[in-house]
């Protein structure tokens, strides 16, 4: 790490201190425009013996329990690099380098499990019916399935899938650890919207590495470093789905696709159902081509959209047209 670079999270974690609370919200503002301060922040987390570890987790906590917005973000964007450390600490049996990011780790689940009151949160999940149209289908377009989706749905049939409510973690065990984990990345994925492209880029890599460490495949990406195989469970993997996905539309096409790649690899080597379902269907789903988008510009998934009344009353082709045409031509 270089000084200049050094002098600069040195000079962030000084400034915050000594910040008085009514300059809080444009302090925040602000802070997301230095790019070069993330990137010497990456790099104080990827060096597990720096002496900056301890105070910078310590600063992202403090910015995470602040209350404002725009902090909690900058938190949430070094999650996936967070994880990866931990992941890779862990596998290398040197639990002592990592009791700071990990303290991290369990300050923000424990924070994400309540509400403002310190009530336990339970989330909930609506399932989407078939039956309805949305942004991705019609329902017309699905055939005999969607009359009994639409048979079901005139009952008021839903099914709500429930979360929580998540117990409060001390510490990070072989047995919860996962559990722990894979809310976190439920939380990242939440705000994925407001993610920066680093951030995106980080996630990627992150699942191709977890994912791969310790397999054949790892010569193949020429992944240096650990070669410990590390354990990933069923849910984990989806939560890293999840992101992926969306990095595939906002400009980290090539990088997620390694990602997805690695996951469906990892996933048949571990014979887990649920990503193998999710992976292959959003394989399915993509293009193509590349998504071939500027990356400050938006971003959208192409659908066909279904035509209106209208349109069909003036183009479509009846049997009456049919029948008029060929009185017509005689």
């Amino acid at each position: 790490m270089f000084t200049s670079e050094k002098g600069a999270v040195e000079e962030w974690l000084s400034e915050f201190k000594t910040l008085p609370e009514t300059s809080l919200s444009n302090y925040a503002t602000n802070l997301k425009d230095k790019s070069s301060l993330v990137s010497s922040l990456y790099k104080v987390i990827q060096e597990p013996q720096s002496e900056l570890l301890e105070p910078v987790c310590h600063q992202l906590f403090e910015f995470y329990r602040s209350g404002e917005e725009q902090l909690l973000r900058f938190t949430l964007q070094f999650l996936p690099e967070l994880i990866w450390c931990y992941l890779a600490v862990s596998a290398s049996r040197n639990v002592h380098s990592s009791g700071c990011i990990e303290a991290l780790l369990l300050g923000v689940y424990n924070l994400e499990i309540v509400d403002k009151q310190g009530h336990s949160k339970v989330l909930s999940f609506t399932i989407p019916s078939l039956s309805k149209p949305s942004v991705y289908h019609e329902p017309s377009s699905i055939g005999s399935m969607a009359l009994t989706e639409s048979a079901l749905s005139q009952h008021g049939l839903s099914k709500v899938v429930y979360s929580g409510p998540h117990p409060q973690r001390e510490m990070l065990t072989a047995q919860n650890r996962f559990e722990v984990l894979t809310f976190l990345l439920l939380c990242y994925n939440a705000a994925l919207t407001y993610m920066p492209s680093v951030s995106l880029q980080s996630l990627c890599q992150i699942c191709s590495r977890i994912c791969v460490c310790g397999y054949p495949r790892q010569h193949v990406r020429k992944y240096k470093g650990i070669s410990s195989r590390i354990p990933v469970s069923s849910g984990f993997m989806v939560q890293m789905l999840t992101g992926i996905y969306f990095a595939f539309y906002n400009g980290e096409w090539d990088l997620a696709q390694k990602a997805l790649d690695d996951i469906i690899y990892r996933a048949q080597l571990e014979l887990y159902p649920e990503p193998l379902l999710v992976a292959n269907a959003i394989k399915a789903s993509l293009p193509h081509g590349a998504m071939k988008s500027n990356k400050e510009g938006a971003r959208c998934i192409q659908v066909e959209i279904t035509p209106t009344s209208s349109r069909i009353s003036r183009n479509a082709v009846t049997s009456m047209s049919i029948r008029g045409h060929r009185w017509k031509r005689h």
